[in-house]
């Protein structure tokens, strides 16, 4: 026999009975694992899906009764809900190359205007559409500002942050309003107990495939990566910018409603002023990328899941607040190096 038949002949049976089965060879097999590898290591998702169930599974060992009972998801839920739907927001943001501070009192104003409305005599829903045009309203005036007149984002949304402070405080009086109780239309917004969970996964899901299976999206992604080259391509890149600041603030006014209408029924003028910045958090830790150009509304919401399975465990294991505060900051730091390197990974492996 040839040496070019000898290479061109199939592998002999294993002997056992005239098996036809082909033996993989060992580098092919090797090949095959390092392909899967090199997948797992595009999904920007995966190190926050990694971290979120490892922490899961700790706190459930460190403390099952307490960590596995029902009441304790509904916590979980609860930390992780307004955080995910201001993150579905920022990351569009955030992948544009902007950002918006102003979410947190955005998340206060919009439920204090439609309380307002409602105690005057309009129907609740009507009140509630018209508090939503309110804060795409304050969007809307973020993203002109920052576009045609040059402001970075930072400092537009900053200003804006105390201008809605100074507004929500004069509608309200400075007092808390209460919130509506009674009601189909309540319990939908946040009166059942997972309704506001199931609202932030349905925002999340939705904007994912918005970001990546979309010219909206693929835009967006545009805008952020080469905003001159985008703009030379014909992308309309202010309304691109204009879009995402308006769509930050709905969510934010939205999740301000499900918030006081689930969780302590009622609204603060005063808002939370660590909101904002924990949904920006929950971004970057779950894949988004400070710089613009890349990102997950995805891994924002596991990024939101960390982050309440982390504060919740600490809470029932005894930890202060402050430690959760530590270990948020050092997250940050982490995620951002991580998302670096594989960026760096992923850019090499398309590269070859």
């Amino acid at each position: 026999m040839t040496e070019e038949q000898t290479k061109s002949s199939p592998p002999a049976s294993n002997g056992g009975g005239g098996s036809n089965e082909v033996l993989v060879p060992a580098r092919l097999r090797s090949a095959g694992f390092a392909g899967v590898g090199a997948s797992l290591l595009r999904l920007r998702e995966l190190s926050v899906i990694v971290v979120a169930v490892a922490l899961f599974a700790y706190f459930s060992i460190h403390s099952p009764s307490g960590f596995l009972s029902q009441s304790n998801f509904g916590n979980i839920a609860d930390f992780v809900s307004a955080w995910a739907i201001i993150a579905a927001g920022e990351v569009m943001l955030l992948v544009c190359g902007e950002i918006d501070l102003s979410a947190a009192m955005t998340y206060a104003l919009t439920p204090i205007v439609m309380m307002s409305l409602h105690g005057n005599g309009l129907p609740l829903f009507v009140a509630f559409l018209i508090a939503l045009l309110v804060a795409a309203t304050v969007g809307l005036f973020n993203g002109l500002v920052t576009v045609f007149l040059g402001l970075p984002s930072f400092i537009t949304t900053l200003g804006t942050l105390f201008l809605l402070h100074g507004i929500t405080l004069k509608i309200s009086g400075s007092n808390p309003m209460a919130a509506p109780t009674e009601g189909d239309f309540v319990r939908a917004l946040g009166g059942w107990k997972w309704s506001e969970i199931l609202w932030a996964i349905a925002i999340a899901i939705t904007m994912q495939i918005v970001l990546t299976n979309t010219k909206w999206g693929a835009y967006t992604i545009a805008t952020g990566a080469n905003f001159v080259g985008a703009a030379e391509a014909g992308i309309k890149v202010r309304q691109i910018k204009i879009r995402a600041f308006l769509i930050t603030a709905v969510f934010s006014g939205f999740a301000g409603m499900l918030d006081g209408i689930h969780i302590t029924q009622s609204f603060d003028p005063n808002g939370d002023p660590n909101l904002m910045f924990t949904a920006v958090a929950a971004s970057v830790i779950g894949g988004t990328a400070l710089l613009g150009g890349s990102g997950t509304v995805i891994g924002a919401l596991f990024g939101a899941a960390l982050l309440g399975i982390l504060q919740d465990g600490f809470n029932i294991i005894g930890l202060t607040a402050t430690t959760f505060v530590v270990v948020e900051g050092a997250a940050i730091i982490l995620a951002m190096v991580a998302n670096t390197q594989l960026t760096r990974f992923r850019r090499g492996a398309k590269a070859a």
